[in-house]
This record gives C-alpha cells, structure tokens and sequence, in this order.
C-alpha cells in the first residue's frame, strides 16, 4: 500500500512540476500559444487531480485500518495481562494510550499523502531549477542546508517539550478519572473541590499548556525562519545572481516561479513536523505501553467460543500465598498459606474483618489472580498459564466492583429475551427494565437492583461455580431473606458449587460450612453447628 501511495504521490509530484514549466513557458513565450501547450495543460492538470485523489484515497484506507488494528491488538494485550498487572499500570496510561496516542498517530498518517505529494512536488522543482540553471541551483542548496540545520535545531527542543506534555498528560487522565468516579464525594465537601480545582487540575492542565504552548512557539519560531529563507532565496535570484552572470530572462522568470509555487508545499512539508512530533512521541509510549503488556502476557486467552461444558469434580488451593503491599502501613500483606477444596453442590460462606483478604481470596479462586506460592489443582491437575483461562470459565462472580453491562454479551441461549424476562420477573424487576435482542432497556437504576441485574446475567451463564462478594450488602431486607433462603438453596440444590463472601451472620445456617478469614490466615474451617453455636442437630433443624 505504501508502495502504491508513494508512486502515485511521485506521479503527482511531477505532473505539478510539469504544470510550473508549462506555465513558465507560457509566461516567457513572446508567440502565440501553441495547440500542443494547451493540450498538455489540460493533461498534467487532469494527471495531477487524478493521482493526488489516488494517493490519498489508498493511504486514507491504509491509515485508518492500521489505527483500527493498532486498537484492537492493543486491547487483545490488555485482556491478556493478569489483573494485579493491570492494577499496577493504571487505568489512567491505559486510557491515554487508547485515546489521545492513537488520535495523534491517526492525524500523522491521515497527512502522510499531501507530505508525500508536497516532497514529491519539491523533488521534481529542484530537478526542473536544476534544468534551467544547475549554477544557481548549487547556491540555493547551500542556503537550504544551513537553513535545514538551523531548524532542525529548532524543532528538535520543541520534541522535548511534546514529550513532557505527554508525561504531564497521565496525571491528567487520572484526575479526570477522579473527577468522574469521586464526584458525589467533591460535592460534599466544599475544601476538597476547591484544592482538587486549585491545586490538582490547575498544576496539571497549566503544566500541559505550558509544554504544549512551548512545543508549538518552536515549531512557529522554525517556520517562520524558513519563510524569511524563501524571502532571501527570491532576493538572491532577483539582485544577486543577475549581478554574478549573465542568466536568459527566461531562467531568472522561471526560478522566480518555481520557487514561489515551491512555497506553498514546503510551508505544508514544514508544519507537519509538528504532527510527526506529536505522533512520535504517542508511538513511544504506545510502544513503551505494548511492551509492558506484552512482557506481562503470559496467559492465553482465546476468543473462540469453547465447545466443551465447564464441569469439575473438585477444586484444590494447595499451600496457595499471595501477598501484596499496603501503602499505608508500609508493608506486605500476605494471604496464606491457604489450603482449600470445593465440590459441586456446596454452599460456602466465606467471613472476616475488613481487610483480612477474603476479596483476595476470591480474585485466586477464580484465576484473576495468580499465586506467588502453591498452586490451585482442578480435578488433581495444577492450573497453569495454558489452562488458566479455561478454568476461568467455570465461574460466574458478581465482585463488589462489578461492572454491568447494558447487553447479555456472549450468551447463547435458545430464547433468551424470554428467559431474561423470567429472570427480571423472579428479581422484581420487570417493571424498571425491558429486554429486547439481548440489550436492557436501561442500567440506571439503584445499585441493589444492577446487582439484580448482574445476578440475571449470571443466572443465564449458568456456571457450575457462583462466587458473590457482599452482594447483599445493598438489598432491602425483603429481597435480601429471598437471596440467603431461597436463591442460594436453588443453586445448591441444581448442583452449583456457591462462594459467599458476607457478614449476615444471621444467615449462616443455609450453609454447608462457614470458611474464616482473620488478616490473610485461615483461621478454622468450621462445620456449620460449631460456627453458629447451635447445641443439636435438633435444635438446628428447628
């Protein structure tokens, strides 16, 4: 493709510079105009037309699918990257990669046609000067290196500074990160607006103004020095070099026009130093980005559909660790060693104090994780980087954090609308929300009904392993009684293996066993009597 662009750039290229000697000609000729002139007018104008559209029609279909690809491998990397990983990188470098870096790469190869017609103009007028005085030309070429040098110069400091807007330019996806995710807590307090404006937001977007608007005073500097040299190159062929030999009226005129056209391409030539900063510096951290991910991905995560059903007969955590560092103690947490199995129809409560590990615990379980010791065994065989994302698809989790998507995404049900629906009508909730070809009519509603909705997609996933993170946490008391004693038994009694991380101590009779967290130990894994202090087997079932 580039190799097409570029010959259909040089054919424009030297169609327009036969149009400046045609024209010169013309111009100079004391006769009248020949018939074969005007013919050759209209043919270069119509080849210059035809092959500048050429040009840029193949590089525009190249350029936007290599944006397009750039993306989605980027994106593959990103879902190929453990999650702790993703965690230390930050949504914000992510975020900036996506948008801004691949925008400034798209604007550089969007102008890389009218660069590739306007060098290919050049070319071709340095050979047609050459033509009418090759003298002249050697002195203006002189001028051109020292003028190429010095600006070089010029736009070289001004790359810097593109490179630290860009670096300011993290900081400032993570504040407006804050600004979205944290504004019902800037709301309410008046002082923590104010700083955040004032101090966060103002040093970050002044300091991004400042590198920007010094990048570009550069690159305005530099252009402006290499309209003064075209000044001086008129100046030359005008006064000068008629005071240093004896040069045809014709080739002076020609020289005049030719470099007054040549104007116009250079100056187009000379301002796209500025995209190609900006997209050289955007690479660069894209690249930087890439390689990150690419280090990181050590998993195979596959996107082709999996024909095999996801079933298990035992899941092992042998001597499983893993540990983490808490800033604000400024030391390692360390979750382990853990030794654990699940069976299919269990019912697992999983309790302990804020920040004894048990959404750790979770994130292992169900392979988001990795551990730094041990192993996690299915069936008797470890989980490995090859198998990891395999075993992944015994889960469905609804975490504290979840996200909800506003479409069933991925699920293949015969009549699903319909079976949604049930779903929506089971959770109360078909009079908030409507489903149609597998899209929700809405996902604004309270948090306690988007866990219901997060619970309706995990219903029709229908996984042998359900693991909810304090997903009664924001239920009423009604609906609340309805998940401990009736849901949870349903998916027990249809042979689901279910995870509950949750403080309703007043629940802890539906399960099998009660599992206990206290700072990253496992404290006793208790059977249900001994857990909730019930004297008798009679008593309980009373």
């Amino acid at each position: 493709m580039i190799v097409l662009t570029t010959l259909a750039a040089l054919l424009s290229g030297a169609c327009n510079a036969g149009l400046v000697a045609l024209v010169t000609k013309v111009l100079t000729n004391t006769g009248p105009t020949s018939r074969a002139l005007l013919w050759g007018f209209i043919a270069l104008g119509l080849g210059k037309v035809i092959t500048n559209f050429v040009s840029q029609a193949l590089l525009a279909r190249f350029s936007h699918g290599a944006i397009a690809q750039l993306r989605r491998e980027l994106m593959r990397k990103v879902l190929g990257v453990p999650l702790r990983k993703l965690e230390e990188l930050g949504t914000p470098r992510i975020l900036a990669a996506l948008t801004d870096d691949i925008f400034n790469v798209a604007q550089a190869l969007e102008a890389i046609p009218i660069i590739t017609v306007n060098v290919a103009i050049l070319f071709f007028g340095a050979i047609y000067l050459g033509w009418l005085s090759w003298q002249i030309l050697l002195g203006i070429m002189g001028v051109v290196v020292i003028g190429a040098i010095t600006y070089r110069l010029i736009v070289a400091s001004a790359f810097r500074s593109l490179r630290l807007a860009r670096e300011v330019q993290d900081r400032l996806y993570g504040h407006f990160r804050a600004l979205t995710e944290g504004i019902k807590e800037l709301k309410l307090h008046r002082n923590r607006r104010g700083q955040f404006l004032s101090n966060s937001i103002r040093e970050t977007t002044e300091a991004h103004e400042k590198y920007n608007v010094a990048a570009e005073l550069r690159f305005i500097t530099a252009q402006t020095w290499s309209h003064f040299l075209y000044s001086a190159v008129i100046g030359l062929v005008l006064f000068l070099v008629p005071a240093l030999g004896s040069f045809s009226q014709q080739t002076l005129t020609g020289y005049v026009v030719t470099t007054l056209y040549l104007m116009g391409p250079l100056a187009g030539t000379l301002s796209s130093f500025s995209l190609f900063g900006r997209a050289d510096v955007a690479i660069r951290k894209i690249e930087d980005l890439g390689v990150s991910l690419a280090e990181s991905s050590i998993e195979d995560c596959p996107i082709e559909q999996s024909k095999e059903e996801p079933l298990f007969e035992s899941i092992q955590l042998a001597g499983v660790v893993h540990s983490y560092h808490m800033e604000q103690e400024d030391s390692n947490f360390v979750l382990g060693p853990i030794d654990l199995t699940f069976r299919p129809g269990e019912l697992v409560f999983l309790v302990g104090g804020n920040g004894s590990g048990k959404s750790t615990l979770a994130k292992i379980i169900t392979g988001l994780y990795l551990p730094e010791a041990g192993e996690i065994r299915l069936d008797g065989e470890p989980v490995t980087h090859k198998n990891r994302d395999q075993y992944r698809q015994l889960f469905s989790a609804i975490f504290a954090d979840f996200f909800l998507f506003d479409n069933l995404l991925g699920l293949e049900c015969p009549d699903l609308d319909g079976q949604a629906r049930d779903y929506l009508k089971k959770f109360h909730l078909q009079h908030k929300v409507k489903i149609q070809n597998g899209c929700l009519s809405t996902t604004a509603v309270s948090q306690g009904q988007r866990k219901r909705l997060a619970l309706l997609t995990a219903y029709l996933e229908d996984r042998p392993f359900y693991l909810f993170d304090e997903w009664a946490a924001d239920q009423d008391p009604w609906f609340k009684k309805v998940f401990y004693t009736e849901l949870l038994p349903e998916l027990k009694s249809r042979g689901k293996t279910v995870l509950v991380i949750s403080h309703d101590d007043r629940y802890f009779d539906v399960a099998d066993r009660v599992i206990k967290l206290d700072y990253g130990k496992l404290v006793a894994e208790e059977d249900l009597t001994r857990t909730v202090g019930l004297p008798s087997a009679e008593l309980q079932r009373a």
